[in-house]
């Protein structure tokens, strides 16, 4: 089988660490972007550049290292992005603070698929981007995440479109809470929702699904999200183009 190339960015941790991990199992040869490698990573692929993917260059900058190194693209997963959580809503976010998410969220995306096209169309190849139900579901926390989530699968949408005639599938999954360090880390959103419930961060994972209603009663798990990947990445439906597939638990049901 000829070598597929993969490219994944905010591989660093949690769902984009875990995505990694599912394509190589999967025999692809996967190139990494991370602001912060982790050892995690490397023991993943030896293919990681450390990069700033919010910074206007930095897309770029990864998919002409993947090119050079490898020689094309088969596979674009637009995962790395980057909130700001207002503990006091709206009013409390600047235009750095927008600014910031959206580069890091949206913009990161344009520009790493603008680079990856050509050779995707060469290819007939795919791009899959992770956005988040809250692009359906919006949240006065999640403000600025949610919008640019929004934007990005309404991306997704409209890459399909233009370029699925050309051999490009476009398809994005929309995972609710996934159990990773943003429930976990000091000073993230986890635990300041859990400091404002009077609980600890561990507790408060324990305690999640029940007051965000999931029907399954648990976190989605990395790993579930990197699943999904791999099947939107093989091919096995390759029909599937402009779709978004929600994996939350039964937290937005009939939305």
């Amino acid at each position: 089988m000829a070598e597929r190339t993969a490219v994944v960015t905010g591989a660093g941790r949690g769902i984009g660490l875990a995505i990694v991990r599912a394509l190589a199992d999967d025999g692809y040869t996967v190139i990494a972007g991370a602001r912060t490698p982790t050892e995690a990573l490397r023991r993943a692929t030896p293919h990681v550049l450390q990069v700033d993917l919010a910074a206007a260059g930095g897309p770029e900058r990864l998919i002409g290292w993947a090119q050079g190194e490898h020689g094309g693209i088969d596979l674009l997963v637009n995962n790395v992005a980057g909130a700001s959580f207002p503990t006091g809503g709206f009013l409390e976010l600047d235009d750095a603070a927008w600014r910031y998410t959206f580069d890091a969220t949206f913009m990161s995306a344009v520009r790493a698929t603008r680079s990856a096209l050509p050779s995707l169309i060469e290819r007939r190849g795919a791009v899959v981007n992770i956005g988040s139900v809250n692009s359906r579901l919006a949240q006065p926390r999640l403000v600025a995440q949610s919008a640019a989530k929004a934007a990005l699968a309404n991306l997704g949408k409209a890459l399909a479109e233009e370029f699925g005639g050309r051999g490009v599938r476009v398809n994005t999954v929309l995972p609710g809470p996934v159990r990773t360090d943003v429930w976990t880390r000091p000073g993230g959103p986890g635990d300041m929702l859990a400091r404002r419930a009077g609980s600890t961060p561990d507790a408060f994972q324990d305690e999640l699904p029940d007051v965000l209603g999931l029907s399954t009663s648990r976190l989605t798990e990395p790993e579930e999200v990197a699943a999904l990947v791999v099947f939107l990445a093989s091919g096995r439906v390759r029909n599937m183009s402009g779709s978004e597939l929600v994996i939350d638990g039964g937290m937005l049901k009939s939305l």
